[in-house]
């Protein structure tokens, strides 16, 4: 049999989910930013990626390896809006792109929960540069997750995180994982394997379901291996991936999926609400 073509993140949190794989004779792994995962499936370079939910909705016809996801129910750590206003003054946002679910929630979240309707602009991720430009800036992954604030903190509003005092703004951090379960008391998934029909067996399936089982079993020595050269942020990884990121697809993960992508479908930014179809 020909090696399953893996395409997966390089970020921390998707780190347990592909444990081992890459030493696995039935998969050639590969590892990219979300929005290129996403990109390579589409384009039929790889045959399962680990995307984005939103882009679930633009492939064709594809199935979701079952019980495997990368989602949080309540603060995601790693997703995070800053800004230097109150959410409802906000009227400028500027995002990064390597996530378009990051995009999607936040345009759901501000239509739905912040109730704004502010500009948008694409920028690569440079806090200072971004919030140079708008009144509030997406950050995702590592950058988002070792962000921390200076000593002199102050904790506006029971539901935002720290902030940090600068020279001429205050810099708020907001939880996108956090918000979305404020409102919907749902868990929010991030991302699954997907792929085109008959691409995996039940074997395969089963293979993916193990590296994830150890990946999780092995959280902190994967913690300490990425911050190898960052030993300041080894415990942070280790609570991150302890507490933050669930890997498993249930009923409650299911629902939050598809109610993002029927809220996303009412304003516009999603063809509509698909099935859900597995392998």
């Amino acid at each position: 049999m020909m090696p399953v073509r893996l395409g997966a993140v390089g970020y921390l949190n998707a780190r347990p989910w592909i444990f081992g794989l890459d030493r696995a004779p039935r998969f050639r792994l590969r590892c990219d930013v979300p929005s290129e995962c996403a990109r390579l499936l589409h384009d039929g370079e790889i045959d399962l990626g680990l995307i984005p939910s939103i882009e679930y909705l633009r492939g064709e016809s594809y199935r979701i390896a079952p019980d495997l996801a990368i989602a949080s129910r309540g603060p995601v750590a790693s997703v995070a809006l800053f800004t230097t206003r109150p959410m409802p003054d906000v009227r400028s946002i500027v995002m990064d792109t390597s996530s378009r679910t990051s995009v999607a929630l936040v345009r759901v979240l501000c239509a739905r929960l912040f109730k704004i309707a502010p500009a948008i602009e694409a920028h690569r991720p440079d806090l200072n540069a971004m919030l140079a430009r708008g009144d509030a800036a997406l950050i995702i992954g590592d950058k988002a997750l070792v962000w921390e604030p200076e000593t002199d903190m102050v904790r506006r509003k029971p539901d935002f995180d720290m902030v940090r005092r600068k020279p001429d703004f205050i810099v708020q951090k907001i939880d996108l994982g956090e918000a979305w379960t404020s409102m919907t008391g749902l868990p929010f998934v991030w991302a699954f394997w997907a792929g085109r029909a008959g691409v995996l067996t039940g074997g395969d399936v089963a293979a993916l379901q193990a590296a994830r089982d150890a990946g999780v079993k092995h959280s902190a020595a994967i913690a300490g291996e990425y911050f190898r050269d960052a030993p300041q942020h080894r415990d942070l990884g280790a609570r991150y991936l302890r507490n933050n990121i669930k890997y498993y697809l249930g009923d409650d993960e299911r629902e939050g999926l598809e109610r993002f992508y029927r809220y996303a479908a009412e304003i516009g930014i999603a063809p509509g609400e698909p099935a859900l179809r597995f392998f």
